[in-house]
């Protein structure tokens, strides 16, 4: 059963459009600091309003409970079918920043640079989100 959404669609397309510009502001270099810190610069409740909608997002389009997306402090949700956890900390587990995960599910950074870059902490065989990103 997909789970409820707490972020209107629009409003949440709204914020991740924003966070988009803020990073794409930044040119095509490879500076990640910059196109962080110009995420970063986007008021607070925008990058939580897109996190969140994007955590729903990725939970809708790989619905399951194997892995745990975490992306403090705004949000986190179960998404990819496989064997679910259900007490305690589960098995296949990621975790990221804020800037880090909305770069990730606009195609701006893929997978593999945030792994090389050490902004991922990602634990179990499940918790590679590679074929799911770019949102």
């Amino acid at each position: 059963m997909p789970s409820k959404r707490r972020v209107p669609i629009g409003d949440g397309q709204h914020a991740l459009d924003v966070c988009r510009a803020a990073a794409e502001s930044t040119g095509d270099g490879d500076g990640r600091g910059e196109v962080v810190a110009a995420v970063n610069a986007v008021p607070r409740s925008v990058r939580a309003t897109a996190v969140r909608f994007s955590l729903e997002e990725l939970a809708a389009q790989a619905p399951g409970r194997s892995v745990e997306v975490r992306v403090p402090p705004f949000g986190a949700t179960q998404c990819i079918e496989g064997p679910q956890h259900t007490r305690g900390t589960p098995t296949n587990v990621v975790e990221t920043d804020a800037a880090t995960w909305l770069l990730l599910v606009t195609g701006r950074h893929t997978w593999e640079q945030a792994r090389a870059a050490g902004s991922i902490s990602a634990s179990g065989q499940r918790s590679d989100l590679s074929a799911y990103l770019p949102l």
